[in-house]
């Protein structure tokens, strides 16, 4: 069959376009790929995020300085680890966090939970994140709440973290702290949160 010029161009234009159709959208999915790697990835400058292992396997940015506690929240009035005390971490809730030295700078009597949630940032569900306290759940009241508990969190810790839906885990009514511990070369302020038996006397 005998093609005109013009329809000639016209399968040459369509071909051009169903090239750079493809070409786009394997550069876009590079880019994200690209993208999504970089911000998992820990920042050594102060005041920038460092990356905090979940059990879903993936790393979720935490603040290097956490900011005041909530309002509303409670000091302990006899903790077993007053304001200044040297203390170790135990625990592993981020990178090198565990066996790190720290020094406490907060502790409150509220109820800590372990919670599911779904970052709003579209980023990877996150399990048993540990921890948020009473006073960042939406409506939470005061009295504790059970397992299972479907949650708002208003908790900052994270991009993606304020406003997530979650779901109640587990809890605790330890004394709850915050404090600054070095690990990996960084020095992380107010970090919220460590229960009790998160850490141990320095000697």
């Amino acid at each position: 069959m005998r093609r005109t010029p013009l329809a000639l161009a016209g399968i040459a234009l369509l071909a051009v376009a169903t090239g750079c159709s493809s070409g786009d959208d394997a550069d876009h999915d590079a880019a994200y790929e690209t993208n999504h790697a970089t911000s998992s990835s820990p920042s050594g400058a102060s005041g920038t995020p460092t990356a905090e292992a979940s059990a879903s396997g993936g790393a979720h940015m935490h603040s290097m300085d956490g900011g005041p506690a909530p309002a509303g929240i409670t000091a302990a009035k006899n903790p077993t680890y007053p304001v200044g005390t040297e203390v170790t971490l135990t625990t592993d809730h981020m990178a090198g966090m565990k066996g790190a030295p720290a020094t406490v700078v907060g502790a409150y009597d509220t109820v800590a939970y372990a919670v599911d949630y779904t970052p709003t940032d579209g980023g990877e569900k996150v399990t048993d994140h540990k921890w948020v306290v009473q006073q960042e759940l939406k409506d939470a009241g005061s009295e504790p709440l059970a397992d299972g508990t479907e949650v708002t969190i208003e908790a900052d810790h994270m991009p993606g973290m304020k406003g997530a839906k979650g779901t109640v885990v587990s809890s605790t009514t330890q004394t709850v702290y915050m404090v600054d511990y070095q690990a990996d070369g960084m020095t992380m302020k107010n970090h919220k949160w460590v229960v009790e038996d998160e850490m141990t006397p320095r000697t």
